[in-house]
């Protein structure tokens, strides 16, 4: 049987006419790097939930994304960062929310699923998790990259000018994996530090099951990213598996029709990746690009952003 991945690095790309060469192969290098990641367990019989576990490491690990280390600054010019992990064979789920500290929130997310009977921890009580399970923490320098610091003082600057502007780069920003692995299974992953600039105390989809992260053997995994109070109200991973499940939808029409006619319908920008029980991927986005890649033993390997 087919395993196969695809993983995103947020829908809030820079506008093409910004990005330069240089910039647009870093970007695809630490794609690929992820991807790799990956792939790798997959390749070698390692689970679904090991391989979207690794990827997500991986692009919490790249400063050019909005998790982990590339994360985002709250308006108190601190991190705040949130993750989810999803199992399909039993929908066991792991979710940790407004947490810092840890290198890799995936990696905390996780913990909680399988150290706990708890989905969703926020605050010291998560943090202990971490500690027990041996989970690396990093300084608080660790997190601290110029560039979004210099984009929290633009957009608090442009809210106190009244010219802030709809740049989805500055709503959007979140990583996420999906995976089949050769025995049929299905997981998913996603982490995010949330939206420049965003008020303390806020919560996302990406930690949300059924909204921005989901797995279920029968159907699909899923991982979102974009608007995330739209993807939130749409309850965007659970419409795509009910539509399969309850009117016949493929993988693709059901997240086609979410992310390009639900969502729009309340405003909501953004995308996802999704893979289905047969190892097909999806990945639609209604903005002008999302990191994206792919790849599989029955599929062509593909890393693209707009």
């Amino acid at each position: 049987m087919a395993y196969s991945i695809a993983i995103h690095g947020g829908a809030g790309v820079l506008p093409a006419q910004h990005m330069t060469p240089e910039r647009e192969a870093a970007f695809r290098a630490a794609l690929d790097r992820a991807l790799t990641a990956g792939e790798t367990v997959l390749a070698s019989g390692g689970s679904a939930l090991d391989a979207v576990t690794a990827a997500v490491c991986a692009l919490e690990d790249e400063p050019l994304f909005n998790a982990g280390r590339g994360a985002v600054f709250t308006r108190d010019g601190r991190h705040e960062m949130d993750a989810a992990v999803m199992d399909g064979r039993d929908r066991r789920a792991g979710c940790v929310a407004g947490v810092m500290g840890p290198r890799n929130p995936v990696r905390l997310a996780r913990a909680i699923m399988e150290r706990t009977d708890h989905v969703l921890m926020i605050g010291e009580g998560a943090l202990r998790i971490g500690r027990d399970a041996g989970i690396e923490d990093a300084p608080e320098e660790y997190f601290f990259t110029q560039e979004r610091y210099d984009t929290l003082q633009e957009t608090l600057r442009m809210e106190a000018e009244g010219t802030l502007d709809d740049d989805p780069a500055r709503r959007h920003g979140t990583v996420g994996a999906v995976a089949r692995d050769a025995a049929g299974n299905l997981a998913a992953a996603t982490s995010t530090g949330g939206m420049t600039a965003k008020r303390s105390g806020r919560v996302g989809d990406s930690p949300l099951i059924g909204a921005g992260t989901f797995a279920c053997n029968r159907t699909c995994a899923i991982s979102a990213t974009g608007d995330g109070e739209a993807f939130i109200r749409l309850s965007v991973a659970h419409e795509i598996d009910a539509r399969m499940r309850l009117a016949g939808d493929t993988l693709a029409e059901a997240a086609d029709h979410v992310v390009n006619v639900a969502l729009p319908e309340l405003n909501g920008s953004g995308g996802l990746v999704a893979i289905d029980a047969e190892g097909r991927v999806s990945a639609p986005f209604n903005c002008e690009g999302m990191y994206r890649a792919w790849a599989g033993d029955a599929i062509e390997r593909e890393v693209a952003i707009y």
